[in-house]
């Protein structure tokens, strides 16, 4: 098919878009009936940014959703953002932004193809099944050029999955690996099954954190569906909010997100409540996608032992077990969580850098931190929790 009979434009708003349109490209695999393999580049998702304000004016994300039609109908789109600095990406580019604007170049804008704030691999390339490779092809070629033309510094595609990493790399883009911990479902009908795999003393240690967590003085709900009410939001952005301002300076998402999530989304959450005394005091917010649960937000407004683990890691995986879900992806970084189940996992970005001097420099970087996640997630995989074939190593 000629590349020429596609038409690429950039779209501000997804509001111009029907939902059924741009899933048909992000969710085909909804078409049964299920849920989409991750909820993040759904247009309910995407659009609840937008009307929140989480995204545009004054954000620092300003929506330009890539989008190739043929023939009038939209085969492949992007969530793609004009990013004047680098924060929410979980994707740490400070230390190139630092060396080309002291070398005298312009690092900001750049161009992002991600989910805004949500480390958590999915497809970046959305085309609508048998366009698969003319539709990555003409979004890869539409970002770059509208780099050069723009004399933008930069293209960076965060989280994608392993097969787009591998075809970008093909058609020019540079790959750059990172890691998270993530815990996988081998088939286990209960909790207690899970921990029948791992080594005696990570097996006691995980009991004695679930103990003391629960030992809290109240009750541990997950809530979904019709279950979530504005109330619970109203204790979570209480909690949202803390975290927010101590590891961002200030929250990303707006506290009308969640009410637009509450009408729009509310199958696609899992919210782990404890509450005390009938009054929420922390809370864990999960998506709920085909495959996966994706940990995303925790909070609190009070501090009790263990119970950060109980509500972020070991009630993930009781729902996963309880929905035959076959993994949970915890979110960026957080070696702690090796002990509780969680193995490290390559994760993917790809990037394009205008200037060929800087491009070049960044390349050897990334070969060279390339070989060390890998080296990384060996040893710690070594290292991970899970008996051992050696009996002794079992005790």
């Amino acid at each position: 098919m000629d590349q020429a009979q596609i038409e690429v434009q950039v779209i501000g708003s997804l509001s111009r878009i029907s939902a059924a349109e741009w899933d048909a490209c992000a969710c085909p695999e909804t078409a049964d009936g299920g849920r989409p393999l991750d909820p993040f580049t759904t247009h309910r998702f995407l659009l609840a940014l937008e009307e929140s304000g989480s995204v545009g004016r004054g954000t620092g994300w300003q929506p330009q959703y890539l989008t190739a039609f043929l023939d009038g109908i939209l085969i492949a789109a992007a969530p793609m953002y004009a990013k004047s600095h680098s924060q929410g990406e979980y994707i740490f580019d400070h230390s190139w932004a630092h060396a080309y604007e002291s070398a005298g170049g312009r690092y900001y804008p750049k161009l992002q193809i991600a989910v805004p704030f949500t480390p958590a691999t999915g497809r970046r390339f959305l085309v609508r099944p048998g366009y698969d490779r003319i539709g990555m092809s003409a979004l890869v070629q539409g970002a770059v050029q509208l780099a050069a033309d723009n004399q933008v510094s930069s293209v960076h595609v965060t989280f994608c999955t392993e097969a787009e990493a591998l075809a970008g790399e093909q058609m020019g883009l540079m790959l750059r690996s990172s890691q998270q911990f993530h815990w996988l479902n081998d088939g286990y009908a209960e909790f207690d099954d899970f921990l029948a795999a791992l080594s005696s003393r990570k097996r006691k240690n995980i009991r004695k954190e679930r103990a003391q967590a629960n030992g809290f003085g109240g009750e541990i709900r997950t809530l979904t569906g019709d279950y979530l009410r504005p109330e619970h939001w109203d204790a979570f952005w209480r909690f949202y909010q803390d975290t927010g301002a101590r590891k961002w300076g200030s929250p990303y998402l707006t506290r009308q997100f969640f009410d637009i999530a509450q009408e729009t989304m509310a199958n696609d959450m899992a919210l782990v409540l404890a509450e005390r005394d009938g009054h929420a005091i922390a809370g864990a917010l999960n998506f709920i996608g085909r495959e996966t649960l994706f940990g995303r937000y925790w909070g609190c407004i009070e501090h009790h032992a263990c119970l950060h683990f109980e509500l972020c890691y070991y009630r993930a995986i009781d729902f996963a077990i309880a929905h035959g879900l076959a993994r949970v992806e915890a979110g960026a970084q957080g070696e702690h969580k090796l002990a509780r189940g969680y193995l490290p996992t390559r994760t993917h970005s790809l990037h394009w850098v205008g200037d060929p001097g800087f491009a070049d420099a960044v390349k050897k970087y990334l070969d060279a931190e390339g070989r060390a996640v890998g080296e990384e997630i060996e040893i710690l995989t070594d290292y991970g929790p899970f008996r051992k074939s050696n009996p002794e190593e079992q005790q």
